[in-house]
């Protein structure tokens, strides 16, 4: 229990934001999260749902957006009917702006977008219709807007993910979820390579490692690197310095044991080792049955039980997002009292 507690605050103590982050607050007004996986059934959109909630609570004007291309769902954990209105209806011009096919929800300071099957499940969506989207959501009157993905790699969530200031991926601690992590990652990083250079030369050798058809001599994305440096130095730059605004994070849900805990570290590591990225751990949450209940109720974690680990877990994230999280001086000491065991 113990060592279960002195985990928290080096998980939950937010880094202090860079020039680079500081830069891109500034150049846009709204700031836009995308919530991804490589698996389906890893709580995407509960976290998504409950960090907009805690959002909106702490007064940040939240926009939840259902970019599930398989099935949108989010309107359930918010105890709506499926709306009226969604992202059909501006992309098929029934509506002419995004702000028109917005729904109102019970939490103040919270609205949804619902997602449209019919066009965004499509096996290959038109370039137009994702651009469309891209540049209406930089133009809500919102503070942060967050897109709840789909599972899997295809271009449409990749194209989706990439499109967002952070991109927060959320693993459980088993096998099949992080096998689907990883393939996530190292697609999104190909994905955003390829997506940064205009040259053929590099896209071809990008594509060729991405499918495994490389040169022995190029193992990882970083060896890919130093062969674009090596063909040509500037490119080589300007692909590094896109990458450092590769935004990427972490959280490790349905968390059963300090092992559980220790695996987002161990994600940071790999990531840090075999991409050259900077992922931060975002947090945990851990496994407890009000989980289910809240869902199972059609309502949120937080409005549902408060109180709960969960829900403390969900706040500690939120905060860190927003820079609201004060470190403590000792770690070890952090949110004493408190254990890792269910309340339902």
């Amino acid at each position: 229990m113990d060592s279960y507690r002195s985990y928290r605050s080096d998980v939950f103590h937010p880094p202090q934001p860079s020039v680079q982050d500081l830069g891109r607050r500034r150049a846009s007004a709204v700031r836009i999260l995308t919530v991804g996986g490589g698996k389906g059934g890893v709580g995407k959109s509960f976290v998504a749902c409950n960090v907009g909630a805690e959002m909106a609570r702490l007064g940040r004007r939240v926009v939840l957006v259902d970019a599930d291309l398989g099935g949108a769902n989010l309107h359930t954990y918010l105890g709506l009917e499926f709306p009226g209105r969604t992202l059909n209806d501006l992309l098929t011009h029934r509506v002419d702006h995004i702000e028109d096919v917005i729904v109102p929800t019970r939490f103040a300071n919270l609205r949804l977008i619902s997602g449209a099957a019919n066009v965004l499940g499509a096996a290959n969506p038109r370039h137009d219709h994702k651009a469309r989207i891209a540049r209406a959501l930089r133009e809500l009157d919102a503070d942060v807007v967050i897109l709840d993905l789909g599972s899997g790699t295809s271009y449409n969530t990749l194209d989706f993910f990439l499109l967002s200031d952070e991109g927060i991926f959320i693993v459980v601690p088993e096998p099949t979820s992080l096998e689907n992590a990883y393939a996530f990652i190292k697609a999104s990083f190909f994905r955003r390579l390829r997506r940064a250079t205009t040259d053929a030369r590099i896209k071809t050798l990008v594509d060729r490692v991405a499918d495994g058809r490389a040169e022995q001599a190029i193992r990882t994305p970083a060896d890919l690197l130093t062969a674009i440096d090596a063909m040509d130095p500037r490119a080589g730059a300007r692909l590094r310095e896109d990458l450092r605004g590769f935004r990427l994070r972490v959280v490790i849900n349905q968390v059963r044991s300090v092992e559980d805990i220790q695996l987002g570290f161990a994600i940071r590591k790999v990531c840090r080792r075999y991409f050259g990225l900077d992922v931060d751990y975002l947090g945990y949450v851990n496994y407890d049955n009000v989980v289910w209940k809240s869902i199972k109720q059609r309502n949120l974690l937080l409005a549902e039980y408060p109180l709960s680990e969960p829900a403390e877990f969900i706040s500690r994230m939120t905060r860190k997002l927003l820079q609201l999280e004060k470190p403590t001086s000792r770690p070890e000491t952090a949110l004493a009292g408190a254990g890792l065991h269910g309340t339902g």
